[in-house]
């Protein structure tokens, strides 16, 4: 416990494996036998990763786990029949405490979830981006981020939380390239574009890394070809009054969640929602595709 607290990864990944079998009864005896059980088991395996430097008392371990998985299987079967399915876990990971990229970065295992994260398929890694490290986290705003049904988006979670927490306990031990590095970029390049856009400039800032046939979408079912579409949409905004401030960067290898404040004109406050998210697809060192969604709540700040 200690060494996991540290920041130890093959400390909490041996942690976690000795506790599986009893966090895997606990499940079952609330929610029953099947794959509620086991995503049960794994959703609690990636609230723990953020979590664990808040657990002070090692001989506390396993009650605290089988505290989570108990808490996170009646939360399962409160929302069952509620479409946004799930997004009581949201809140337990993302509160008025630190929130998980803030925690991953202070206990040391960031760049072995991402090690882990790449084992996975691009459609896999999204959805698990999304819910645990961005401000997108209900079910239906996953779905317009992916363009997907929000059915697929339940299915994909599934999938991704077993696969993700088989490939943390697998490379527990092994050595892990730095993340922090790719997230900054993308954080300085995006704070470059606001930055030019008062003076004419954030076409040629994003030449720089955007392809120039990158694939747009957006809102009510808009698509175009071209970052000229984002540089008239920031213009308007800049007509209009409305403020931008970057806010979270989730970034891998070639994916990146990146999400923006937008903040109305006094005299319209009403204007625009309070946030954005740009659901970018890397490729060669450009952008290839972007998605805008629209976000029904703030953004949280991230250090």
């Amino acid at each position: 416990m200690h060494a996991a607290r540290a920041g130890d990864v093959g400390a909490l990944g041996g942690l976690l494996t000795r506790h599986r079998a009893s966090l895997l009864a606990v499940a079952i005896s609330v929610v029953g036998y099947g794959p509620d059980a086991e995503d049960a088991v794994q959703e609690t395996s990636l609230i723990a990763l953020s979590r664990i430097g808040d657990l002070r008392d090692p001989a506390a371990a396993g009650p605290w786990l089988r505290t989570v998985v108990r808490n996170v299987c009646r939360a399962r079967l409160r929302c069952r029949t509620d479409l946004t399915l799930g997004d009581g876990l949201a809140a337990v990971l993302r509160s008025s405490e630190p929130d998980p990229t803030e925690l991953l970065d202070r206990h040391a295992t960031r760049d072995w979830v991402w090690h882990a994260l790449e084992q996975l398929s691009s459609p896999l890694r999204l959805v698990l981006m999304l819910r645990y490290f961005s401000g997108v986290t209900a079910y239906q705003d996953i779905a317009v981020a992916c363009g997907v049904p929000v059915g697929t988006v339940r299915s994909r979670l599934h999938e991704a939380r077993g696969k993700l927490s088989q490939a943390l306990l697998s490379t527990a031990d092994a050595a892990h390239g730095d993340v922090r590095a790719v997230t900054a970029a993308h954080r300085r390049h995006l704070t470059d574009i606001l930055e030019a856009l008062p003076r004419g400039q954030a076409g040629s800032v994003l030449a720089d890394s955007w392809s120039p046939t990158v694939a747009v979408s957006g809102p009510g079912g808009f698509q175009g070809e071209g970052y000229v579409h984002l540089v008239r949409g920031l213009e308007q905004d800049l007509a209009d009054g409305v403020g931008h401030g970057v806010t979270n960067v989730v970034a891998g290898r070639d994916l990146a969640v990146c999400e923006f404040e937008l903040r109305s004109p006094p005299e319209d406050p009403a204007h625009c929602p309070p946030g954005a998210a740009w659901v970018l697809r890397t490729g060669a060192g450009r952008v290839l595709q972007a998605r805008l969604v629209h976000l029904r709540r703030p953004p949280a700040l991230t250090a």
